[in-house]
Parts: C-alpha cells; structure tokens; sequence
C-alpha cells in the first residue's frame, strides 16, 4: 500500500513538473528558485512597471536591460503574456511584470542585477 501511495506521488511530481514547464516560454526554465531565459541567462523584473503588462523600461534603458523578447508566433501561456513595447516590439510578462536580461550579466547565472537602481531591479522568481 506504502509502496503504491509513494508509486502515485512521484508520477504527480513528475506530472506536475513537465506541466509547470509546459507553461513558460520555450527559452525560460527556472533554475535555483529564478527565472532564466536562454544559455542560463537570468531574467529580472522592474519596480518601475507599475502598470501590469506594460514595460517603463525604454531607450537607454532597454540598452542596460533588454526585454525577453517573443517571437512573433508566439502565443500567450499560463502566467506568461505577450506585451507589446513602446517602440512595437514584443516582449514576454511573468504574473504582469515584464522581464528583462541585465547587460552587465556575462554568464550564465549571474545575478549581478539584482537591486540595481536603487533596488528598483530583481530577480524574476517562478
């Protein structure tokens, strides 16, 4: 019966993973409780974006902070929204909060975003 139960709970987990993972964009995976886009890049969001869905981060700053982009077939999912930026490109929102790399960032798992100007910037968490 113990071994029946345990047999159950881990095809859950396993089901509930592969469904957790169906949910994000083909480029994002979450990985030591952030957010990461591709090659292990992590994603932040800005305090600033007060107005869900929609990114305050333009020009310059999008120089600094590029926006996870979406393709243009890319369809909505789950938590995860297609925005459209001021300058007419797409980009991806986690939960309405736009997400963004950090150019200062050069590999894969740096956080070195996280609270830049004047805590304003963090980490993307799932």
């Amino acid at each position: 019966m113990l071994r029946s139960a345990l047999i159950a709970s881990a095809f859950l987990l396993i089901g509930t993973g592969y469904a957790l993972a169906q949910a994000m964009p083909a480029n994002v995976m979450a990985m030591n409780g952030a957010l990461m886009g591709e090659k292990g890049m992590t994603l932040y969001t800005f305090a600033n974006d007060k107005e869900p869905n929609k990114s305050a981060c333009n020009g310059n700053c999008a120089n600094v902070w590029p926006p996870l982009k979406a393709a243009d077939n890319a369809k909505d999912m789950g938590d995860w929204k297609i925005i459209t930026r001021d300058d007419g490109s797409k980009q991806w929102a986690y939960k309405g909060k736009p997400v963004y790399y950090f150019a200062m960032d050069k590999a894969a798992g740096d956080k070195s975003g996280e609270g830049r100007g004047n805590g304003a910037w963090h980490v993307a968490t799932p």
